[in-house]
């Protein structure tokens, strides 16, 4: 016989007493298991009585071969990661451990990750050089511990770093010389570091290196001398300033108080033969949240019940209460809720204990009849999702829209009220829940034709019953009032479409409601899109982040304890990023919105207890007790 089919006859007849090669999952197990030991204790509940570990919270396994990703935020980790436990999670790709309360340094025998997310925990001592060994990490996220020491050079060796946090740390020295032509994001901010920022992070924001005395780049130049430091005042200097600015504020008044008089002596020379008979019923306002305070509502008595043009009474819709009139409303209680973009809003107190919500127009543009043609269809809408318009009233020199008052405020007010401690989380159950309305009432407003759009959708424009049912207000507004009157805080939620707020698309709603999407799921507020990590607005950032990532890097953490329906938040999270497609016929109508998302509330409902052992509940008492106790913003009208 050939001796070379001899060989091979002979190797396959061997080859069975040999071990396969494939990647051991009672390795991986026993050293999640001696991590859960050392830092988890009960937070971690995982079933040991499981022989593989792919299907506990967190763990993520590659085909259930080998564990590739390890997601555990805000689990109450505490203590110090032990030796010899992640190190022998050989295919670990990604870690996330951040906002826990791991300490102490870090262990020397990582494996090779391209992910390490250890944000808000309590980790000190200089940054471990094991990290510059890491040749395919790509986003090291160490921001918000206790790290000390010099930034070193060796971050060079990581060719393939493109996000780098350091912030909120207490690294002191210079910033090296990085040379790592894939960074992109970078923020060493509230540190200790000093001198010049290399040229090659100069087109990196401003306030990536705010709290620390650098200079040069995004900041003042090192040649100057208004560089920021951390010297201390002598009491002269104080004094001085002090002096200096009380003269200054004392002018200030003058000036403020001379204009005043003057402009009112301007107004009384226009009006005084009018003035003669002329008395004004107000109601008072406190002012806005700034403190500039903003003029209460008033009218003429010459102005009720007179002949002219047109009707000078309130006018009411359908079935409204009838039982006030504009002379009822104007003696009325009032106190300012907000000034928003189509004007001011107030909730005002009847004589008889009825309370209605009064909004205050300004910048009308469209002549009577337009107005009076165009509020009154949407007097007419009525919908169990749309905040219904009780009565109007119009005049030359006041337009008034009465609306039913809504106690519970915004979804604004109650998504982003108190975010500190005490703060009653806001379940997935009730957050999807009050999407689904809103998408239904504003389905409900496209259904009344093609052209027929919201034009300003945002959270604050979602009102919410004593049931936290929602109800969609603001809607038709935008087809009377100027432009000039849009502030730039709705910037946030426009569709990049969208020149001119009097001639928004159904399309261009639909992508103001997507970003509404992502601000529920994230936490995060769109107006305050620079103040994120990435530094870009809320879309961008979201679509920035990678799929595989979204679960621990994009939901707000309030989200994280609802492992039960990460399903449906993943698929929510998909609907918002097809409705802010850049092009408008990428987006899907808010009738397909309106029906995805109630397919996934039915399969959340489906769904009775986390795998943390808390009930998924929308009990009516406690969200009540969080408005209260909370100390969240009772906006109560749409702004």
């Amino acid at each position: 016989m050939n001796p070379y089919i001899l060989c091979l006859l002979l190797l396959l007849l061997l080859l069975p007493i040999f071990p396969t090669a494939k990647p051991d999952l009672a390795s991986d197990r026993a050293a999640l298991v001696a991590l859960r030991s050392a830092v988890g204790g009960r937070s971690l509940l995982w079933n040991l009585s499981e022989a593989t570990p792919c299907s506990w919270p967190g763990v993520i396994c590659d085909n259930s071969s080998s564990v590739t990703q390890l997601r555990l935020p805000a689990m109450g980790l505490s203590g110090q990661l032990p030796p010899n436990s992640i190190s022998n999670l050989t295919h670990l790709h990604t870690l996330s451990l951040r906002f826990n309360s791991l300490s102490g340094p870090l262990p020397s025998d990582f494996a090779s990750l391209r992910n390490l997310y250890l944000q808000d925990n309590l980790f000190s001592g200089p940054i471990p050089d094991f990290l510059f060994s890491l040749p395919y990490l790509v986003r090291l996220n160490l921001a918000s511990n206790h790290f000390s020491g010099p930034i070193s050079l060796s971050f060079n060796n990581l060719t393939r770093l493109a996000t780098l946090f350091l912030q909120n740390n207490n690294l002191s020295g210079s910033i090296p010389d990085l040379n790592i032509t894939t960074l992109a994001q970078f923020n060493v901010s509230n540190n200790h570091l000093t001198g010049p920022i290399p040229s090659i992070l100069a087109r990196q924001p401003a306030s990536a290196f705010s709290g620390n005395s650098l200079c040069g780049g995004p900041l003042t130049s090192c040649n100057g001398t208004s560089i920021p430091t951390k010297k201390k005042l002598s009491g002269g200097a104080i004094a001085g300033i002090i002096i200096g600015s009380v003269i200054g504020l004392l002018v200030l008044v003058a000036i403020l108080i001379f204009l005043c008089l003057k402009k009112s002596s301007e107004k009384a020379d226009s009006k005084e033969v009018a003035a003669v008979k002329q008395t004004e019923v107000e109601i008072p306002g406190r002012g806005d949240e700034s403190g500039t305070g903003y003029p209460a509502m008033a009218a003429r008595k010459e102005d009720v019940n007179v002949s002219g043009s047109g009707s000078k009474s309130l006018v009411f819709f359908g079935k409204s209460e009838r039982g006030f009139d504009l002379e009822d409303l104007l003696k009325a209680s009032a106190e300012v809720l907000g000034k928003g973009t189509f004007g001011t809003a107030y909730k005002a107190v009847l004589e008889t204990g009825t309370v209605v919500a009064v909004k205050r127009l300004r910048d009308v543009t469209v002549p009577e009849k337009e107005f009076r043609e165009k509020i009154e269809a949407v007097g007419v809408l009525n919908h169990e999702n749309l905040v219904p318009l009780m009565a109007y009233y119009y005049s030359r020199d006041e337009k008034l829209l009465v609306y039913d008052y809504m106690p519970m405020g915004s979804f604004s007010a109650l998504l982003h009220g108190n975010r500190g401690a005490g703060r009653t989380p806001l379940n997935w159950e009730t957050r999807s829940a009050i999407a689904l309305g809103a998408a239904r009432g504003i389905a409900y407003l496209h259904s009344q034709g093609p052209t027929v759009a919201h034009g300003n959708i945002k959270s604050s424009n979602v009102l919410l019953t004593k049931s936290y049912e929602a109800r969609v207000s603001d809607f038709g507004l935008s087809q009377v009032v100027g432009p000039s009157s849009t502030p730039n805080r709705i910037a946030g939620y426009r569709a990049p479409e969208v020149t001119d707020i009097r001639k928004v698309s159904q399309k261009a709603d639909v992508y103001s409601f997507g970003v509404l999407l992502l601000e529920m799921l994230t936490g995060k507020a769109p107006m305050h899109a620079h103040f994120n990590e990435e530094g870009v607005d809320l879309p961008r950032w979201v679509q920035s982040v990678v799929r595989e990532e979204w679960t621990a890097e994009v939901f707000d953490l309030e989200l994280l304890r609802y492992q039960n329906v990460e399903e449906e938040m993943v698929q929510l999270l998909q609907l918002a990023i097809d409705c802010v497609a850049q092009y408008p016929d990428k987006r899907p109508s808010m009738a397909e919105v309106s029906s995805r998302i109630e397919e996934l509330c039915r399969s959340s409902l489906q769904q009775q207890h986390d795998p943390l052992g808390d009930i998924i509940s929308d009990d009516a008492d406690e969200q009540q007790a969080y408005s209260v106790d909370s100390g969240a913003p009772q906006s109560s009208v749409a702004d």
